[in-house]
């Protein structure tokens, strides 16, 4: 860098105003303005900018730097287990930080392992599988791959849009629910569930489920995410283990 910041001398001397930095979109025929403002926002997002440079694929990694560097669930030799892991990039964040590749020497070596109904590209470090998490087994099946039970389970996982915002809200509650469920069937106890939600109010059964499963749960909207989005992500830590009945009704 040579110091030259927006309002020096130099900065102006090119002539471009602050309009000319921006990248804009036109619109083409027969293109629909939803996609023009979409890909306007795009090409115009520093962190799909940064994830370009750093080699992620996609914006997403950063909200889960961002959890990790506030809670540090990802820590060196941790299993994990991502839910809906396409297209990769919470699995490549946490196979840096847990040490999955071995780099760090004199630190575990930790586990990953992504799951997703479609088919994922490889990442290095990580173990891709497709899977469907609701079915029969799946819990097995993820403990097998980990080789033991999980330290994180997280999610990024949306239901597909219906375009009316109350129904995606509840759809996206039944998949965290969901999500959780598999979490207590394969975290070890003190384990950190992840997850995102939208904002609302359907969730309210879903919070209290957790609270009482875990010492801690929090409910955070990280930098990355757009200010602009419902979008929030849940941290709950301290898994109590599988003695506790995640349904109150089963609780004595």
């Amino acid at each position: 860098m040579n110091g030259k910041g927006p309002g020096s001398r130099a900065g102006k001397s090119s002539g471009r105003g602050q309009r000319d930095l921006r990248v804009r979109v036109k619109t083409a025929k027969g293109r629909k303005l939803s996609s023009k403002l979409w890909l306007e926002r795009q090409l115009n997002d520093p962190y799909v900018a940064r994830a370009r440079r750093e080699g992620f694929r996609g914006r997403a990694a950063f909200k889960i730097l961002e959890l990790d560097d506030k809670y540090r669930f990802l820590v060196p030799g941790a299993r994990v287990v991502d839910l809906g892991c396409a297209p990769g990039g919470w699995c490549q964040v946490a196979v840096g930080r847990v040490n999955a590749l071995g780099e760090k020497q004199g630190k575990a070596v930790g586990r990953v392992v992504g799951v997703d109904l479609q088919e994922v590209d490889p990442i290095a470090g990580a173990e891709i599988h497709q899977l469907d998490f609701l079915s029969e087994g799946a819990d097995d099946l993820v403990k097998q791959w980990l080789g033991g039970p999980a330290d994180v389970v997280m999610s990024d996982m949306a239901a597909a849009s219906s375009g009316h915002r109350g129904t995606d809200h509840i759809r996206i509650v039944a998949l965290v629910e969901a999500a959780a469920q598999l979490a207590f069937d394969v975290l070890e106890p003190g384990g950190t569930f992840v997850a995102k939600v939208l904002a609302g109010g359907a969730e309210t059964e879903m919070q209290a489920m957790l609270k009482r499963n875990f010492d801690r749960v929090a409910n955070v909207k990280p930098p990355a995410s757009r200010s602009d989005s419902s979008e929030k992500f849940v941290v709950a830590q301290g898994f109590h283990g599988r003695g506790i009945a995640a349904d109150p009704d089963q609780q004595g």
